[in-house]
């Protein structure tokens, strides 16, 4: 058994332990069984609970008294009853189960869905009926009021198998091109059904008509996520009358209020890798979800995370046993997963001895599978000489290699490579020498920015490093390992200017760490180049004066701010006395201004008198305008002020005035003349 902490709640693995060959005989097991500890003190909490190859789907009936599980190679169904904790029976099918649902409260009834189209049912005995959909089919769900299955797929339509009549009925139309998963509320009945596109479609079995539609591809894209591909619905599940859960093929859970179109919370698992299956455990009000790679455990009202389990192999399915804190779940390897979790609920009434067993178990490592064999390939048998043993007891043919005796390989090896123990003793001797090397005292390797800096941390880092060996103290991490300051030791812009006033101000103490900090850098300097490979260590200084160092701190540290302070001071004051010399010494030259076109220059006086009359007050500028005669006031008919401006005309638009009103007046006096021309007769002869 392995247990595992995290968030302090504790994990148990009950299928952790080394397992036996299937080919292996039972006189074999149970000898094995006498020699080996490890096999004797393993945990089969269920027997045989394993498939060949891989296991690609658990459910538990609704009794819990049998787990179903389905596998592959060949494909299979395997039902255990957990009241005998041994294999109750296991059926053999024509091809790999894409999903499947038990109907009854036990394994009476039972609904398989396969990768061919083909949909299987099987009764208490066996084999009952077979039937084909018209397209490839992903999951289905089971509506009880009407005997209804829901078939979704590759296909826009939704099938529906009336198992009272016994026939297809006209199927639904969603706007989709396909569908992923669909459940059905066991409240009121609503089917709802995820799509490729990454909506949620609803629909009322009883109209058979849409209710509506939720885009979760749009509210699942959140400003820290990233995503490269549309998010296509993975995962569907509801909880109660109006709570449903969505997983996306992104990684994202949203959590729905049917009432709204908007999710209630998202929860990314930062892995990118599609939601497998999403449950609810009400006691704690939290949520199951899970991926391929890890199961998250974390609160549907805050999101917070309560605790998260990462199997060693990939998973395919994961099941919560009802009212308990047991979780099953189906891998990629033969052996299928089964945890407990205290914190979840208590152990079923099948195995209530774990209540108890789980006190008393210790952590204990985890051993890999196989352990008295060893895997080899025929290139790994070629090598070793034993290629005249395929076919005999000796080898046991297992996938593209063969299962050997770890004794005979180890005897077999050291013949073909007699020199293996003398490279294996070099290796160990190698080793020995670099550990002790590393107990040396090493060279320091400073930056070449900083190096002050640098060696402070260094300092700090070894002061924190000897506290934890006295108290539990939490690490933080080092700015020099930290890339995100690395370019701090190598740019020369970020060297620490020690002269300026800020530094002198709030480093006080500074100058006189730095001269210790100054002797070690010479020091390491020097060791560098003369390439010392060992460090002498310096002498401490005695307990006492270490003591009255630290007792002096606070005075030291008032009379060097007051130190920095007058030299600050005194520092300043040079400064000014240059700046005047300066002044004296330099002559001033006219300076000259250029004027904008169009504009007239007056005065600077003007410009003055502009800037105090926008400084002053409204009231005060009224007051300025009714004197020079700019503003008027009158009151009006309903009761109220009215003001009135006369704008102010520039030297320039004056004279643009008068010279219009002369340019005017000098086309009058033209057509005036004119006009005179043509009243006066002609004179000479008349023309005939």
């Amino acid at each position: 058994m392995q247990v595992s902490s995290l968030n302090e709640v504790k994990i148990y693995s009950l299928s952790c332990g080394k397992s036996l060959p299937e080919w292996l005989s039972d006189r074999k097991k149970r000898a094995l069984q006498k020699k080996d500890v490890d096999v004797r003190r393993r945990i089969e909490l269920i027997q045989d609970f394993e498939m060949p190859t891989v296991c690609t789907t658990i459910k538990v009936s609704k009794d819990g008294q049998y787990i179903l599980a389905t596998g592959t190679y060949k494909p299979r169904v395997r039902c255990y009853d957990t009241y005998q904790l041994s294999l109750k029976f296991e059926r053999c099918l024509d091809s790999e189960v894409v999903t499947f649902e038990t109907l009854s409260d036990d394994y009476s009834k039972i609904v398989f869905l396969h990768n061919d189209r083909y949909v299987e049912f099987h009764s208490q005995s066996g084999f009952y009926y077979k039937t084909r959909i018209p397209k490839f089919g992903r999951d289905f769900s089971y509506h009880y009021p009407s005997c209804d299955l829901y078939f979704v797929g590759a296909s826009s339509e939704v099938y529906r198998l009336n198992l009272e009549q016994g026939r297809y009925l006209n199927p639904l139309q969603t706007d989709a091109a396909e569908n992923n998963v669909c459940d059905i509320n066991s409240v009121h009945g609503l089917f709802a059904t995820g799509t490729i596109e990454g909506r949620v479609e609803c629909w009322d079995p009883r109209t058979r008509g849409r209710v509506g539609v939720l885009d979760c591809a749009l509210s699942s894209v959140t400003a820290d996520s990233e995503i490269n591909s549309l998010p296509t619905i993975s995962a569907l599940k509801f909880n109660g009358a109006l709570t449903m859960a969505v997983g996306t093929s992104t990684g994202q859970v949203l959590l729905y209020d049917l009432r709204s179109d908007k999710p209630l919370l998202v929860k990314d698992h930062q892995y990118g890798l599609p939601i497998k299956s999403v449950h609810f455990q009400d006691s704690l009000d939290l949520i199951l979800s899970a991926d391929s790679r890890i199961i998250k455990m974390w609160n549907k009202n805050s999101g917070k995370i309560f605790t998260s389990l990462e199997p060693e192999h990939d998973l395919n399915d994961v099941c919560l046993y009802p009212s308990s804190g047991m979780l099953l779940t189906a891998n990629e390897a033969p052996k299928m997963g089964i945890y407990y979790i205290p914190v979840l609920g208590p152990a079923p009434r099948w195995c209530s001895f774990l209540d108890n067993l789980t006190e008393e178990l210790e952590e204990n490592p985890e051993s890999t599978v196989y352990d008295d064999y060893k895997f080899v390939t025929k290139k790994d048998l070629e090598n070793l000489g034993l290629t005249h043993l395929i076919g005999s007891p000796f080898l046991r043919a297992y996938m593209h290699g063969f299962f050997v005796d770890i004794r005979l390989y180890h005897k077999v090896k050291l013949m073909v490579n007699p020199f293996a123990y003398e490279e294996y003793r070099k290796d160990k001797i190698r080793q020995k020498i670099e550990e002790t090397r590393a107990q040396r005292v090493q060279l320091k390797k400073l930056p070449k920015v900083n190096k002050e800096l640098a060696l402070k941390l260094i300092e700090e880092e070894e002061e924190k490093q000897k506290s934890t060996w006295k108290k539990k103290v939490k690490s933080l991490p080092n700015i020099l390992t930290d890339d995100r300051f690395k370019i701090m030791f190598e740019n020369p812009d970020f060297q620490v200017d020690e002269e300026s006033e800020e530094f002198r101000l709030l480093n006080p103490l500074v100058s006189k760490i730095s001269e210790k900090r100054k002797k070690k850098l010479r020091l390491l300097e020097q060791q560098e180049l003369h390439g010392k490979e060992e460090e002498e260590e310096p002498e401490g200084k005695p307990s006492d004066a270490e003591s009255s160092e630290s007792s002096d701190d606070e005075k030291d540290w008032v009379a060097e701010v007051r130190k920095q302070r007058r030299l600050l001071q005194q520092e300043e004051k040079v400064k000014r006395q240059e700046q005047l010399r300066e002044d004296q010494q330099t002559v001033l030259k006219p300076q000259f201004y250029e004027i904008k076109a169009g504009e007239e220059f007056r005065s600077f006086k003007d410009s003055a008198t502009k800037q105090k009359l926008m400084n002053k007050t409204l009231e005060d500028r009224l007051k300025l305008e009714a004197k020079n005669g700019t503003l008027s006031v009158s009151d009006t008919t309903v009761g109220s002020k009215q003001l009135t401006f006369t704008l102010k005309k520039s030297e320039q638009q004056k004279k643009q005035q008068e010279a219009e009103k002369l340019h005017r007046q000098e086309r009058k006096a033209v057509r005036r003349s004119a006009g005179h021309l043509r009243s006066r007769p002609r004179r000479g002869r008349p023309f005939h």
